[in-house]
């Protein structure tokens, strides 16, 4: 039997990078996928690609930053037995570089949208006897990584956030832990070296590939595989802790 027969997934920003790879292989598992993105064309490819597939898919054009929105959107699901909070948006630059403006942008997204995605979650798996919660934390929230000031922040948040969930609402059976990754190869990461390394794409590549003591970048599957588990019931006694999944990168890069 799959291991999310018949579960009703919520996966935010589910249209693209690691989302997308979470949604695809959710419902693979069986899962019923919903999925909230800004992006009616990345959401609506996924969400093909899962029913051509023989899953079931639904998108939701949501802004994780207006809890109103969620909260209607949350309504209209129903049931929810699994919550993965992995929309977020990335920012370049030290304190000094960071405005007011790109601060608040941060928050919203990555803090404040994983807080309205719980806020209208958790009460629905309370009534309903209980709920996986998956967020996506970062090694950024452990580590110091240059340049990265706002968007640490924002994952420090979300690795706290987890924590509280799962000691707030253990005796609900409410499960809650997170997933810290190191450096993905994703469409965001391309752009990103298209944008500022024209010319040196391929170079930037393999040195920001490099920089991981495995050598090279995860990959998003990967990634979805390790929610798969921590979101299945083979994960049941599994709360309240933070799974870096980083080639070694935390331990090793000495």
């Amino acid at each position: 039997m799959s291991k999310l027969e018949g579960k009703v997934a919520i996966i935010t920003g589910g249209g693209s990078g690691i989302g997308q790879a979470i949604s695809e292989v959710f419902a693979s598992e069986g899962a019923i996928v919903h999925i909230l993105d800004l992006s009616d064309d990345n959401g609506n490819k996924v969400v093909r690609n899962i029913q051509r597939s023989g899953g079931k898919a639904e998108l939701h054009i949501c802004s994780v930053s207006n809890q109103e929105e969620v909260v209607q959107v949350v309504n209209k699901i129903g049931r929810v037995d699994i919550l993965v909070n992995n929309a977020g948006i990335a920012h370049v630059g030290n304190l000094e570089n960071c405005s007011e403006k790109d601060f608040n942008k941060i928050f919203d997204v990555n803090v404040k949208g994983a807080y309205n995605a719980l806020y209208a979650v958790v009460p629905k798996m309370k009534e309903q006897g209980g709920g996986a919660i998956l967020n996506l934390a970062s090694i950024a929230a452990v580590v110091g990584i240059a340049d990265r000031f706002a968007y640490s922040m924002s994952k420090g948040a979300i690795y706290a956030m987890s924590m509280s969930v799962a000691r707030d609402y253990m005796k609900d059976n409410i499960r809650s832990n997170s997933i810290s990754p190191a450096r993905v190869h994703t469409p965001f990461v391309d752009g990103f070296i298209s944008k500022n390394y024209p010319g040196q794409e391929e170079e930037m590549f393999q040195k920001l590939s490099a920089s991981q003591p495995i050598g090279r970048m995860a990959q998003p599957l990967e990634i979805a595989k390790l929610a798969l588990f921590l979101c299945s019931d083979d994960a049941g006694f599994i709360t309240g802790n933070d799974y870096p999944i980083d080639g070694g990168f935390i331990k090793l890069n000495n």
